[in-house]
């Protein structure tokens, strides 16, 4: 059973020790936070896990096999790095970094050291996106035209990133599992509306070698709630709505059929309407599954799903995304 240390016991850190504490792969040994507060939480519900103020204590710790860091993202890199050097396993929450270099580091340490990095691309374990993947890669939908997603609310405002780096890091994570394919170039514009604050509205094209392309709308500052999600295919279309209560991944049998004539300079656009279905998803909450996961590298030397190669995907992009927005859009090219 896999010795876990929780860095963090914010936000996030709550639902990665349940769920690494209920496990029966893992069980959480020590809690590290800097608010004593929090802690008390933490030896209210787990008596039997001791809490610490120094998360040196945690990362040298001989009851410690793993550390899981949920921390915010400009201390990712040091935490996660010190965990390495002492011999530890290192899962960390999204994003990895806060620059690619970091994310390089930190994977050429693991691989030195034969230890597991993890990034928590959560999205990556739903039963959802898996589903999709597996639309993609059984060729079901065809070659693929497009992504497009909006994913939107009201704050909550980060202090040390842009919505950009909060919200669109899923769509990225998704992209990186479901179509495996690196891409070449990134667009993006946003604004803050609060003075000294991040941007908060952000809009993000990225481009790929094959005729596919991505648009992701990140936004905090959106009355409604929404995280739906248009895969286009030439075969099939998938509408993904993670809203929804049940039916979240819907496929429908829509698409454009082209037929050329005579002339070469004219091809004529007919419409194709056919039935939609909804494909049974598993329930698997996906922190769970993510956890039993990082256990099984662990322990049994398999490749992390979502490891450092995936965290250092979508950190390129945000890097990107970032010095795009500065140039108003100008796109940055990743190649």
């Amino acid at each position: 059973m896999l010795s876990v240390g929780v860095i963090g016991y914010g936000y996030w850190g709550p639902n990665l020790v349940r769920n690494f504490q209920e496990s029966d792969v893992s069980r959480v040994t020590m809690v590290s936070d800097l608010d004593e507060a929090r802690l008390g939480l933490v030896r209210t519900r787990y008596p039997s896990v001791q809490t610490t103020l120094e998360h040196r204590a945690l990362i040298t710790s001989d009851s410690v096999d793993a550390v899981v860091i949920a921390t915010p993202v400009h201390t990712h890199f040091d935490l996660a790095m010190s965990a390495l050097k002492a011999g530890k396993h290192a899962f960390v929450e999204k994003p990895l970094t806060q620059t690619s270099d970091q994310a390089m580091e930190l994977i050429a340490e693991a691989q030195a050291r034969g230890l597991v990095l993890m990034v928590d691309h959560t999205f990556v374990y739903t039963g959802a996106v898996r589903k999709l993947r597996e639309l993609v890669t059984s060729g079901e939908l065809g070659n693929i035209y497009y992504y497009d997603s909006k994913r939107v609310n009201l704050g909550l405002f980060q202090p040390d990133v842009n919505v950009i780096w909060d919200l669109a890091v899923h769509d990225l994570a998704i992209m990186a599992y479901v179509f495996q394919q690196q891409p070449i170039a990134v667009s993006a514009t946003g604004i803050s509306h609060v003075r000294g604050k991040p941007a908060n509205v952000a809009y993000l094209s990225i481009y790929f070698e094959t005729q596919m392309m991505a648009h992701v709308n990140v936004s905090w500052l959106s009355p409604v709630k929404l995280r739906q999600t248009l895969v286009g295919g030439d075969r099939k279309m998938v509408v993904y709505d993670d809203l929804e209560p049940s039916e979240k991944i819907k496929v429908y049998d829509k698409g454009i059929e082209l037929t050329s004539r005579e002339s070469i300079y004219e091809t004529l656009v007919g419409y194709r309407t056919g039935d939609m279905w909804a494909p049974k998803l598993d329930a698997v909450e996906a922190l769970s599954r993510e956890a039993r996961h990082f256990v099984d590298c662990v322990e049994n030397g398999v490749t992390p799903e979502s490891g450092g190669e995936a965290g250092l995907y979508v950190v390129r992009i945000l890097e990107a995304a970032t010095i795009s927005m500065e140039e108003r859009g100008a796109p940055v090219d990743l190649t």
